[in-house]
């Protein structure tokens, strides 16, 4: 009987222990701020991250310093459209990315969501923004 309560004792302080170690409630993160123009604001990136993200999803495209590639992608360093859109705006159109068909699409190939690579987060995607802000001239 006493090897059964100490196994007893031993559970319950167990258990208690680990009630004890979850910590207090987390607060949630703070929603995104919504923009004057009813955008959401898009948390800042890293840029130095950024160029590494960029590095591997981009850059076959806009080249490897966002210089663009004849054909291919736009030269983002002097770009107008880049510098016309919020960070909110900019990370939209590349979740959206710009088929063939649209009639802005001036290089004749598809910008695919994300660069083509699905598994981007809204982190990583405001890291490439933070970068392609650093490269504009």
């Amino acid at each position: 009987m006493k090897k059964l309560n100490w196994i007893v004792l031993l559970l319950l302080s167990g258990a208690l222990l680990f009630a004890a170690c979850g910590g207090k409630d987390e607060e949630p993160p703070p929603a995104p701020a919504a923009q004057s123009d009813g955008a959401v604001a898009v948390a800042q990136g890293d840029a130095s991250a950024g160029k590494a993200t960029f590095a591997t999803t981009c850059a076959a495209c806009h080249g490897p310093a966002g210089e663009g590639v004849q054909g291919l992608g736009k030269d983002m360093t002097t770009s107008e459209f880049i510098a016309g859109l919020s960070d909110a705006e900019l990370m939209a159109f590349i979740k959206q990315g710009r088929p063939i068909g649209d009639p802005r699409n001036t290089t004749g190939v598809d910008m695919p969501p994300k660069g083509g690579n699905p598994a981007l987060s809204d982190a990583q995607l405001a890291d490439i923004i933070a970068y392609m802000r650093s490269i504009h001239k």
